[in-house]
């Protein structure tokens, strides 16, 4: 497998690296991240006008990319840069359109933005559990039930909800403005909401949902297990350059014995979680694509709590305080493994895999 990125996405991401030092210093991110909207929409507007989300489609769709690697590349680079803006859900979004056929201008402009809202109190995971229902009416449908924790709901024009049409499940868009949404910003940052249905009316969206829906949920796992993987190396470097400035009985405190150990255990994993990203990117579109997303999601949670973690105790009192970037970024790779399942959830769904044959 070749580990070398290609000049074009290295140049995607060189691009977006600089873009984001620029409009997502430290400083700036802290200020807007936990404010409302939760997010820039100046910068927002920015890396729409960068082209960034035709990084998420096909060319035949309107796009300039759509490919595990291209997905790899854009959120290591959210991932270093602790961005906010709701990219997530633009790629779930973008990837459940082309599966409906439909037209991606607007959304890959970035002209109307959309949340998906799947996960629900009682079934944050798992499709099956899903209890939010449509309605047929005279007019067309008609949603009912809650939605939580939806990504990016409280800054969308458009939402497109899973819900329960008898016994199987289908896709509806949804204007925002006709949903009830509670806006919130999350622990670590950006935006989110619940979203309350009661005779909302939709558009039933022609595709197999279920499949649909699967298929943006192995997406939303290699773009996290990216995003955590950039993180994880930005971490690593605030610690490696804090054990060689760091003084304690006359020398840096990285000259002790000890730290060395844990920060090359430390630079070892996170080679493991490159390697199984990388994994997952070049299984994307293919037979195995499930298995391998559900692998990085699994090996890269467990790493990311790791690597915060041995961070945190390894720099001391500061990287618990609000003004050092350690502690953001431990927040956010803590809860990295709780969106759209946890370790747990993805380990459960690799042994089904294994007994299944």
């Amino acid at each position: 497998m070749n580990f070398e990125m290609s000049d074009d996405r290295r140049m995607l991401a060189d691009t977006l690296r600089r873009a984001l030092a620029e409009g997502y210093g430290f400083e700036h991110r802290t200020r807007v991240a936990y404010e409302p909207p939760f997010h820039d929409p100046g910068q927002w507007a920015a890396l729409c006008e960068l082209g960034l989300l035709y990084a998420f489609a096909g060319e035949d769709t309107g796009g300039m990319g759509g490919s595990g690697f291209d997905i790899a590349v854009v959120f290591e680079e959210i991932g270093r840069a602790l961005c906010p803006e709701p990219v997530l859900p633009a790629l779930m979004a973008t990837k459940l359109m082309e599966a409906a056929g439909a037209p991606l201008d607007d959304m890959l402009s970035g002209a109307v933005r959309h949340a998906v809202a799947m996960g629900e109190t009682d079934a944050p995971y798992d499709l099956a559990g899903i209890a939010a229902r449509a309605t047929k009416t005279t007019d067309g449908w008609a949603l009912s039930g809650r939605k939580s924790v939806v990504y990016g709901a409280g800054v969308a024009e458009r939402l497109l909800v899973l819900a329960r049409d008898g016994d199987g499940l289908a896709l509806f868009d949804v204007a925002a403005s006709d949903a009830q949404i509670v806006p919130y910003g999350m622990i670590d940052g950006g935006p989110a909401g619940e979203v309350l249905l009661d005779g909302t009316p939709a558009t039933r969206l022609d595709l197999d949902a279920e499949t649909a829906a699967q298929d943006a949920l192995d997406w939303a796992a290699l773009a996290l297990a990216a995003e955590a993987l950039g993180a994880m190396k930005a971490t690593f470097g605030l610690l490696t350059d804090y054990l060689a400035t760091r003084r304690q009985f006359g020398q840096p405190i990285g000259a002790f014995q000890a730290l060395q150990h844990r920060a090359v255990d430390l630079s070892i994993e996170i080679e493991q979680a490159r390697s199984i990203v990388i994994s997952g990117a070049a299984a994307m579109g293919g037979p195995a694509q499930s298995h391998r997303a559900s692998q990085a999601k699994h090996l890269v949670g467990r790493i990311a709590r790791q690597v915060a973690e041995e961070a945190i105790q390894m720099h001391g009192g500061i990287a618990m305080t609000w003004e050092y970037p350690v502690s953001h970024y431990a927040k956010r790779l803590v809860m990295i493994d709780h969106q759209f399942g946890d370790t747990d959830h993805h380990l459960e769904r690799l042994i089904e895999t294994l007994q299944a044959g």
